[in-house]
């Protein structure tokens, strides 16, 4: 049996028999944790919900009975870091009953996975309960003393390794954990589209303990009370989002298992077959000249999209800029006196000719007026996606209006990357027509490669971020061979590339064939190695051949990477973009024979990188 139940606890095993989530009614009181392996990875930690009207959902619970579900299939994204998934769980419903007057009932939900354990409420549709209010929200997440966590407040932040139990505040997630005895968790947030985002905050008087912190959001004047207050209005039956912990026993185990958050998620119900990942690069001059050159550039470099920024329509912060026309930001315009205009129906007419697809960028102040109009007629203008702008995260209200901008997008045959703060939870698999999202501090703030190489076990656990590679421009921390690996490492459908360069910057450089060749969706994925701010090597598989990226941080390091994720018996000529001997912006290139058995070597400069293509041998 994977669930037994005994008295007031229910034990829920995963099929491999290593994860193991434990639930308890203690004293009234529904207490849940987490064993990995044998070794604690929560501690009893408790669970409840608090409704504005009819108080707290705690305590003062007796047991109705518990419901047994076991899953497992095996389904095709569109896209995505694989190309198979397999959706393999074992669950309990409990379902609990007050014993004050009002029988108040609460189901607590417990799925137990091989790759680690999530809990979500239900509030059953009962007499006691019709419209309610959340008004805070108890899931605790008790941590064992002495571990590590790498924490972060503001979704385009870096990141800190402290101890837990000196966590600050509203921690974004996901939150990843470095046990004192190796192992490794994640605590994530999945399937959050009609409810307020999660943040992780101590809880008061008791270190070690985190406490879901739902989040609210700016003041809307259409609706106040529901943007600016982190509650979450709701009418039964009703459910909330996951509440997840990935489990490790190294650092790569994180990236290999991120598809967790995904089949926290529901399928998708219409036809997305349409949705095209690709790479990107964006025309900054916003004239109708530079995006032909853009165009030439982007079918040259097998490139697939162009992208015109903020100033197409106006400025993105004047209130009445209108995102149906193109109206040239003035300021843009004075800063090239030989500036002539932007044709935009010419641009879609020739990039479309080209086969090159047109993304435009439209700020959140437009969107929040003009959505219902804009979606369709950038369709029937031959738009191939919107890049959203400065979108207002946090509360329930704009988490719902902003997934279904994504859904109404979906109906126009719309692709949806969105910018600046947001965060995924998974909700990509329901929604296939958003391909990316920010959510990171990436190329635009110039990060170093300390902080770059913290980013594949944490951020990219929550899935997809548009980190926004660049190549040429000089601002950038890291050298050109890091940058190379980043298109493998960061993973994103829609990879935007040579963010701050222009096509005029290519200069016959033979390296950047690397980013000709790279895809942006794969069919395997697999951390070779990496370790959490030092190191990161990432190999991923798209039909017979795979792609490695290898990036480090500011110390120079040499690594041995074993190839034996490789099919046996198969030959790989392995074409290797590395640091030169040049400094920063030369890159080294080599060809070798290579197999399963082979060790490649990696030596990495500060803040260098190792790109590699292995190509097979047929």
């Amino acid at each position: 049996m994977y669930t037994r139940i005994m008295l007031s606890q229910v034990t829920v095993t995963s099929s491999d028999s290593h994860v193991l989530l434990t639930f308890t009614l203690r004293n009234g009181e529904p207490v849940y944790s987490l064993n990995h392996r044998g070794k604690p990875v929560l501690l009893d930690s408790r669970l409840g919900l608090t409704l504005r009207d009819t108080g707290p959902l705690r305590s003062g619970f007796r047991l109705l009975g518990t419901q047994d579900k076991q899953h497992d299939e095996t389904w095709k994204p569109i896209y995505g870091e694989r190309s198979e998934i397999r959706d393999h769980y074992r669950e309990a419903v409990v379902s609990l009953e007050e014993t004050a007057a009002s029988r108040r009932q609460l189901q607590i939900v417990l799925r137990v996975y091989n790759e680690g354990a999530a809990v979500r409420y239900v509030i059953p549709r009962q007499p006691a309960i019709s419209d309610f209010v959340i008004t805070a929200e108890h899931t605790e997440f008790v941590i064992p003393p002495g571990t590590r966590a790498w924490e972060t407040h503001g979704a385009q932040r870096p990141h800190e390794n402290v101890w837990a139990h000196e966590l600050k505040a509203q921690c974004e997630r996901p939150l990843t954990l470095e046990y004192p005895d190796g192992r490794y968790a994640a605590l994530v947030e999945a399937g959050t589209r009609n409810y307020a985002r999660m943040l992780l905050s101590p809880a008061p008087g008791r270190p070690g303990t985190l406490v879901s912190d739902l989040s609210s959001g700016p003041v809307a004047a259409a609706n106040r009370e529901q943007s600016d207050k982190p509650y979450v209005w709701g009418t039964t039956p009703f459910h909330t989002p996951w509440r997840g912990v990935i489990v490790a026993d190294r650092p790569g185990d994180l990236i290999e298992r991120n598809f967790f958050l995904l089949n926290l998620n529901d399928r998708p119900t219409v036809d997305y077959s349409w949705v095209r990942p690709g790479k990107v690069i964006r025309e900054v001059t916003l004239s109708t000249k530079g995006a032909k050159e853009a165009v030439d550039f982007a079918r040259q470099r097998n490139l697939r999209y162009i992208e015109f920024d903020a100033g197409w329509y106006g400025h993105e912060n004047d209130d009445t800029s209108d995102a149906r026309a193109v109206n040239v930001d003035p300021l843009r315009k004075q800063k090239d006196p030989a500036y002539i205009g932007l044709d935009l129906p010419e641009v879609i007419r020739y990039a479309r000719d080209n086969g090159i697809g047109v993304w435009l960028y439209v700020n959140r102040r437009a969107l929040e007026k003009q959505w219902n109009v804009l979606a369709p007629m950038y369709e029937s203008w031959g738009v191939k996606g919107v890049k959203f702008g400065f979108v207002n995260v946090g509360s329930q209200f704009w988490t719902k209006w902003l997934y279904d901008a994504v859904e109404l997008a979906g109906k126009h045959h719309l692709m949806v990357d969105i910018h600046d703060e947001h965060r995924p939870t998974g909700v990509s698999r329901t929604l296939p027509n958003l391909l990316t999202q920010e959510g990171i501090a990436g190329n635009e703030t110039m990060p170093t490669a300390d902080h770059n190489t913290v980013m594949p076990f944490t951020r990219y656990i929550a899935g997809a971020a548009d980190f926004t590679i660049c190549y040429y421009v000089d601002r950038i921390k890291t050298t050109r061979a890091h940058q190379l690996a980043t298109a493998v490492v960061f993973y994103s459908p829609l990879q935007f590339l040579y963010w701050y360069d222009r096509p005029r910057d290519y200069n016959g450089e033979p390296e950047v064939e690397f980013f000709d060749r790279v895809p942006t969706v794969w069919d395997e994925t697999k951390a070779i190695d990496g370790a959490i701010g030092r190191y990161a090597s990432i190999a991923r598989r798209s039909g017979d051949d795979w792609f490695i990226g290898t990036i480090n941080n500011s110390v120079p390091r040499r690594l041995k990477l074993p190839l034996s994720f490789l099919p046996a018996g198969r030959k790989f000529t392995a074409h290797i973009y590395e640091n030169g001997r040049g400094g920063p912006k030369s890159v080294a290139m080599s060809k070798r024979t290579v197999d399963a058995a082979t060790m490649l070597e990696a030596a990495l400069a500060e803040a260098g990188g190792q790109a590699v293509w292995l190509e097979t041998v047929r």
